[in-house]
């Protein structure tokens, strides 16, 4: 039995698959290998493209953007030649010196006596005589009659002083009651019993007195109401 030789089962024989233009022995051909690297190559300088394109436009997004000229603005510097003019200083008393400067300029006021603490309208006249800056420019009155409920007021078309009041001889604004076409020139003195003179002498009717006076002073550009007398 040991000097038999092996027996050989054909029927185990193990076959390699058969892998066409391949043979036993022999290696894949150069034709097979070549384009896979070409390819390989393609593919590598695709994604070294891509990458730096990816980059580039990271970069741009992130710089800054130029201004659209479209959209600046010019902003000019200010003249300092000419400011702005400026408001006026609140007033603190009834009126102001530089508001009155014109002869027989008028305004309309509330006096506040200060030891009776009533209240009466009143009115500041500038005078046309005598200085704008000073007491004796002006002409403080009550508008209430000193007898009466009527109140006076300022007349300054001397068409009504003729056709309301009859009065014919009026060439400047006087002062009237309506109740009683009384009229009183502000430029005339009157004496009253006890010598004492007051502004506003009675040109035309059948009043008492004429209007009570108000004193006022001047501080600087502004005009106060001070007492009634």
């Amino acid at each position: 039995m040991a000097d038999q030789p092996p027996i050989h089962d054909e029927r185990f024989k193990a076959e390699m698959p058969a892998i066409p233009g391949v043979g036993p022995g022999n290696k894949l051909p150069a034709t097979t290998t070549a384009p896979l690297k070409i390819v390989g190559g393609l593919v590598a300088v695709v994604f070294v493209v891509v990458g730096i394109g990816y980059f580039v436009s990271r970069s741009h997004r992130h710089a800054a953007q130029p201004a659209d000229p479209l959209l600046q603005v010019e902003v000019s510097a200010p003249d300092l030649g000419n400011p702005p003019p400026q408001a006026p200083p609140p007033m603190r008393g009834i009126a102001r010196v530089d508001a009155m400067a014109k002869p027989w300029s008028a305004v309309e006021f509330d006096f506040r006596d200060s030891f009776t603490a009533q209240h009466s309208p009143a009115l500041l006249l500038r005078l046309p005589t005598g200085s704008a800056s000073q007491p004796s420019g002006y002409w403080a009155l009550s508008l209430k009659a000193p007898y009466g409920n009527c109140q006076l007021e300022l007349v300054n078309d001397l068409s009504k002083l003729k056709n309301d009041y009859g009065y014919r001889a009026g060439k400047y604004p006087m002062i009237g009651n309506p109740c009683s076409q009384s009229v009183f020139d502000p430029l005339k003195m009157s004496n009253l019993q006890g010598n004492v003179w007051v502004r506003g002498a009675m040109v035309q009717g059948s009043d008492l007195r004429p209007p009570l006076g108000i004193e006022v002073k001047i501080e600087g550009q502004d005009i106060f109401a001070v007492r009634m007398e």
